[in-house]
């Protein structure tokens, strides 16, 4: 929009429109001011200086002995009004590029908020009458830089780049009343919760120019000469496998789990009492193995690729963990004796121990030579939906139905550490290769990536697979993360309530994607070469999407 030039009829529109925006010829008089400084104090209640400034001009710029807005002049002084209004002009693209400075300053300012200027005037306002130099209830001062960090009797009240878990932010945000503060009174606005969980997860910056306390983290992925453990010679390919007598069934089961070889191109599927074998290259069906157990709901290939691992069972009355050698198709051990069925299993690298878990809300550790219990975990207040091992065989990760997920010391069952984020229910654990981040996803709809160092979050997706609204159709629409899988170059597979399958690369972000059109898809993986990515859905269907490298 060009704001100068010569021409009456082509810069008034443009003036007119500004002026009718930011001030009322009402406010100001059209006539009777007989002075400058009568001029001056009434546009002293204009909040905005360059505003004040401008609309000054204008009156200064007015016609006649009573000083007439300049807009408001008759429309027979075009001389006048001719000579006046590109002065005006030149003052009204001042002030809107002063505008747009201002924005973008204060843009930059709320995605880096720090606390002398962003959040003590918010405490200042809401919290310091209890909790200032006067007054401490609870022992705890917000006053403060160093008081507020240090916190009250109840301990901290800020973690540093996890909001989710700071006490001011969720006193502050919770929907119960009789708990939220500051008590008695309406809750802060969204956007002063907004900017504190910003400045919580931005560092706690104390200044402008204060380092953010989140420690910074690499997250390049680098796999171990070892990773997966490789095998020497031919990586296992099924070699005539028995012929299977498949049930007959109304409509086929749900694709509960699925997994691929790490080092060859075979997938492995659930179906009813039975196990689908797929060729990844050509997506051809290579045969079935047989499990009678029941239901299939874990699969996973050991990490060197001869040996698989299927739980599962009968709802309510039984359920077991087999391990089947991928040649022959032929059964190796039979783990557990549960009485629901189990929900969760993995098999360690070493293919000594199996852990499995179930509504039972207990993980149970089995040895693989013997099949005696090693240990158990009873620290889980709901079902256990998800478990595993790290490629180093070094820690178990463990995740129930409440959202509950810990890390615990593999060889002896040890609390090593709790990772509370999640909301909703565990629906899929996986570690990349290198053993340093575990990916868990969840039914409250986030995607973490683990840095299990020290178990801070190093990335969180909380959004990760966002509902659609479908047309007529009113209330909460249900969100969730349904599996996830990485591949043995950092990449992580995940699928959702949203009907997407979406990959994501080894910093945590969106690579690609792919809708379903009908059913929902709970089960995923990546071919061995990482060329394909592999879903399962609802309805039965197994697809193969190609990946762009």
């Amino acid at each position: 929009m060009i704001l100068l030039g010569n021409n009456d009829a082509e810069v008034e529109p443009v003036a007119g429109e500004f002026y009718q925006q930011n001030a009322c010829c009402d406010d100001f008089g059209k006539q009777g001011d007989s002075s400058i400084r009568a001029i001056v104090n009434r546009t002293e209640r204009c909040q905005n200086a360059r505003l004040r400034l401008v609309l000054l001009s204008m009156k200064m710029f007015c016609r006649g002995p009573h000083l007439t807005c300049l807009l408001c002049s008759p429309r027979n002084d075009l001389p006048m009004r001719s000579a006046i209004l590109p002065c005006f002009c030149v003052l009204v693209a001042w002030q809107l590029a002063g505008e747009m400075v201002a924005a973008e300053d204060l843009k930059t300012e709320i995605t880096t908020p720090n606390f002398n200027e962003h959040i003590k005037p918010i405490l200042r306002q809401h919290c310091l009458k209890c909790h200032g130099e006067d007054n401490q209830e609870a022992d705890l001062n917000l006053q403060a830089y160093p008081a507020l960090l240090r916190g009250g009797s109840g301990g901290k009240i800020v973690e540093a780049g996890r909001s989710s878990q700071s006490v001011l932010f969720q006193v502050i945000s919770t929907d119960d009343a009789d708990l939220r503060m500051p008590p008695n009174s309406p809750p802060l606005p969204a956007d002063k919760i907004a900017l504190i969980a910003r400045w919580i997860d931005s560092g706690l910056k104390e200044t402008a120019s204060s380092a953010s306390m989140v420690e910074r983290r690499d997250l390049t992925f680098t796999p171990s000469a070892n990773a997966g453990a490789k095998p020497q010679g031919e990586p296992a390919m099924p070699m005539q496998l028995p012929t299977v007598e498949l049930p007959e069934v109304q409509r086929p089961l749900p694709i509960l789990a699925m997994s691929t070889s790490p080092w060859a191109p075979l997938l492995a599927a659930a179906g009813q009492n039975h196990i689908q074998i797929w060729n990844t290259e050509t997506g051809q069906k290579l045969g079935e193995i047989a499990y009678p157990e029941g239901e299939p709901h874990v699969i996973r290939f050991s990490r060197d690729g001869a040996v698989l691992l299927v739980a599962g069972g009968r709802p309510v009355q039984s359920g077991q963990v087999v391990l089947f050698d991928v040649q022959t198709g032929n059964r190796m051990a039979v783990i557990g004796d549960e009485i629901d069925v189990v929900l969760a299993a993995d098999l360690s690298p070493d293919q000594q121990l199996v852990a499995l878990g179930g509504s039972g809300r207990v993980v149970k550790v089995y040895s693989t030579t013997d099949g005696q219990l090693k240990y158990k975990i009873e620290k889980h207040t709901d079902w256990i939906t998800a478990l595993a091992f790290s490629p180093d065989g070094s820690r178990l990760a463990t995740g129930d139905r409440a959202g509950g997920l810990h890390l615990w010391d593999a060889t002896a069952g040890g609390i090593l550490l709790n990772l509370p984020e999640h909301k909703a229910a565990i629906q899929g654990l996986d570690w990349r290769a290198d053993s340093r981040l575990l990916a868990s996803a969840g039914d409250d709809g986030s995607i973490i990536w683990w840095d299990t160092t020290d178990g801070f979050p190093a990335v969180n997706k909380t959004n990760a697979h966002p509902p659609q609204r479908p047309p007529g159709i009113f209330g909460t629409i249900p969100n969730g993360v349904l599996s996830c899988r990485f591949d043995q170059d950092g990449n992580l597979i995940t699928t959702g309530r949203d009907g997407a399958v979406r990959l994501w690369n080894a910093d945590g972000n969106a690579r690609q994607s792919w809708q379903l059109e009908k059913g929902i898809p709970i089960s995923c993986s990546i071919s061995h070469d990482g060329r394909k990515a592999i879903s399962g859905d609802t309805l039965g269907q197994i697809r193969f999407w190609e990946i762009n490298k």
